[in-house]
């Protein structure tokens, strides 16, 4: 068993000039670009690592967000391997018997259905994981349901800054550095269920989760969304679907 602490960089729709609406695949909107990770042993030495950059084949220009706060290149995307040869690398770094450490649950959430959306076995890599950005935001005494940004617990927690954040390898660095400062035998291992979607033959109603929301917001810019900011998140939320901002497209 080992402990895999990983960070995913995402690409993703969005509305050009051209578009008449944002470019997005329900079935996979946060396309991943670029995967790194620290393989740790059961005393948290730090036994292989890994950093790989991946061709986008679901959104093929890159996101000018994406581009501006990763300084992600697509021509560096270009040059590399897209998620299906890449996904054999991952499976032998991964084992179903190892944990994954996250900050944040989005990346397990997202791994999975990039997985899935590309029709690979899921059962090749492990659904165990920490998700250590839990336990950093009680330890560090946050209001009860904020989650800490990595950059603002990386500074409140004095673990020297190496290189920039928004980069999948140096913020599992930082992951792997606030985990190993925060170890102990009280953090628990928990498993992730990927449910996919009900077809649309289900007349059940489906609800959007908030918090999940403003969390990926929160892993996006990489800190805490204001109260206004949230507001004004769940506001433009509710307002859409309303559906009095519709147009009539040709």
């Amino acid at each position: 068993m080992h402990y895999i602490v990983f960070d995913l960089e995402f690409n993703q729709g969005y509305k050009s000039k051209e578009d008449v609406k944002p470019i997005s695949n329900p079935k996979c909107p946060f396309e991943i670009i670029q995967i790194g990770a620290l393989k740790l042993d059961e005393n948290l030495n730090e036994v292989s690592s890994l950093d790989i950059f991946i061709k986008p084949e679901l959104y093929t220009e890159l996101n000018p967000l994406v581009e501006k706060l990763t300084g992600i290149k697509i021509e560096t995307l270009n040059n590399s391997k897209p998620f299906k040869e890449v996904y054999n690398t991952l499976s032998n770094f991964i084992t179903p018997d190892d944990i994954l450490v996250v900050w944040g649950v989005c990346d397990v959430k997202e791994l999975f259905r990039n997985i899935l959306y590309h029709n690979l076995d899921l059962s090749l890599i492990s659904n165990k994981y920490i998700n250590i950005q839990s336990y950093a935001s009680k330890y560090l005494k946050c209001t009860k349901g904020v989650n800490i940004g990595l950059s603002k617990a990386i500074h409140r927690l004095e673990i020297p800054i190496k290189d920039e954040f928004h980069n999948a390898f140096n913020d599992a660095y930082y992951t792997a550095e606030i985990f190993k400062k925060l170890y102990n035998n009280n953090i628990k291992t928990q498993l992730y269920s990927f449910n996919k979607r009900p077809s649309t033959n289900n007349t059940k109603k489906q609800a959007i989760d908030i918090n999940e929301l403003i969390k990926q917001f929160e892993k996006m810019f990489n800190r805490e969304m204001t109260k206004e900011e949230e507001s004004i998140i769940k506001l433009a939320y509710f307002m859409g679907k309303t559906n009095q901002f519709q147009v009539k497209t040709k």
